[in-house]
């Protein structure tokens, strides 16, 4: 935890997932396996799940689909080629804990283990999705020909509803623990950070989720062959997911190294460019932006300063928050015109954020007033006479025409936390700053 205390609900988390896995274990090791070979190739199949995120990104938010639809196919198994099976929820929790430790330990000999926050999280949506099916299909199942005249048998149409329904809930369930967790340590806003995580579910949760009912229907009829089937699908789309990831990280670090031409050619300070991104990026979570348009606010942060290449003699220190408007308006609409010839993706809506920069906030969009109230900061703050807090005092004698004072006041309370930019000037304000 790099030495710093955990929040109390990721606290929490930890030791739900804990004892719940301590439970699983004792339980399974008391009475024994049942249907230890079914255990068995669930347990092989999340271990290779785990193995498979060899070169994925703790930034990924699920570096481990095969795993976690393997894990979810064993919550949601009832049958086995048509033979009911007898596993509980503890045996579960159990196998899948069992499973992710082989499959991580290459990943722990290279000093990569697993992000403790995805393996709790594992631990309770498991949970969870076992606790909603197997005590009812467990008890509907003894019923016999009573199930299946009620559409509630292996194969009924009412059946597949509730699969679906408990999909649906446990996809919720990992989505609202996500959120918790990230609120707990930022202490951004929930409910845009709920609303991300629900939209993520549309890409790789969505595939996670179908693969994991797929392979516990399928192992209903055809029995564990239909495992490896089933699976090559999400392995094929996890290894699209990688390059495309690749692929963004490369344009990320094309835009990093054009920002960075400004200060090779003496024209912004050294680390100006990241600074603001990394201080923009953090209001635009606090306001409530969501990940497509933090992105965007990001490229348009680093490339703020871009259009200061057009100039014959540089900018004093690169402080363009103190040029007269009209001038900053010209150097932000050269910039919007570099832009627009990277090819990056998004260009036009970053070279649009990179031209209104100069413009006044109420005629600007809200990642504009963004960029504009962080850079005037960090041009602010470059003077020694100015510091932090003389710094914030400008921007909030300017809120009646150059700086949103809803911006303002967010960038003062991401300050207050102390929120880590690079090389930041100056360490995190008083609490009492947000208050003006």
């Amino acid at each position: 935890m790099n030495g710093r205390r955990v929040p109390a609900t990721v606290a929490l988390v930890y030791g739900s997932a804990g004892a719940l896995t301590a439970a699983g274990l004792a339980w399974t090791g008391w009475t024994g396996v049942d249907e230890p070979g079914i255990a068995l190739a669930f347990g092989v199949l999340i271990a290779v799940g785990e193995l498979a995120r060899w070169g994925a990104s703790r930034e990924e938010r699920e570096p481990a689909p095969l795993g976690s639809a393997g894990a979810l196919a064993y919550a949601l198994l009832g049958e086995s080629a048509g033979r009911t099976t007898t596993h509980g929820v503890l045996q579960v929790v159990a196998v899948v804990v069992a499973g992710a430790l082989v499959g991580t330990v290459p990943h722990i000999a290279r000093g990569r283990g697993p992000a403790l926050d995805h393996v709790a999280r594992r631990v309770l949506t498991v949970a969870f999705a076992a606790v909603c099916f197997q005590p009812l299909h467990n008890s509907v199942a003894s019923q016999g020909e009573l199930a299946d005249r009620i559409g509630m048998g292996p194969y009924g149409p009412f059946y597949a509803l509730y699969l679906l329904l408990v999909l649906l809930l446990t996809a919720l369930c990992d989505a609202v623990l996500a959120s918790l967790m990230l609120r707990a340590r930022t202490r951004y806003p929930y409910g845009p950070l709920l609303r991300d995580e629900l939209r993520s579910l549309l890409g790789i949760g969505s595939a996670v989720c179908a693969t994991g009912a797929v392979m516990a229907l399928g192992t209903a009829v055809a029995g564990l062959w239909a495992l490896p089937v089933f699976c090559v699908p999400l392995l094929l789309t996890q290894l699209s997911f990688r390059r495309y990831a690749a692929v963004r990280t490369t344009y990320r670090q094309t835009i990093a190294s054009l920002a960075r031409a400004t200060e090779i050619a003496g024209y912004t300070p050294h680390g100006h460019a990241r600074r603001v991104a990394a201080l923009s990026t953090a209001v635009g979570r606090e306001l409530g932006l969501s990940g497509p348009e933090l992105t965007v606010l990001e490229y348009a942060a680093l490339m703020h300063d871009i259009g200061q290449l057009s100039l014959v003699d540089p900018v004093p220190e690169g402080a363009t928050a103190l040029l007269p408007g009209a001038e900053q308006r010209r150097i932000a609409l050269l910039g919007g015109a570099v832009v627009r010839q990277t090819g990056v993706p998004a260009a036009v809506a970053v070279a649009v954020i990179v031209e209104r920069q100069a413009d006044p906030y109420r005629e600007q969009p809200l990642p504009a007033r963004i960029v504009r109230a962080v850079n005037a900061y960090d041009d602010l703050t470059g003077d020694s006479a100015t510091g932090a807090l003389g710094a914030l005092e400008q921007l909030r004698l300017g809120t009646a025409h150059d700086y949103q004072p809803e911006v303002v006041e967010s960038l003062a309370r991401v300050l207050s936390r102390g929120v880590p930019a690079p090389e930041r000037r100056s360490g995190p304000l008083p609490a009492w700053v947000t208050h003006g």
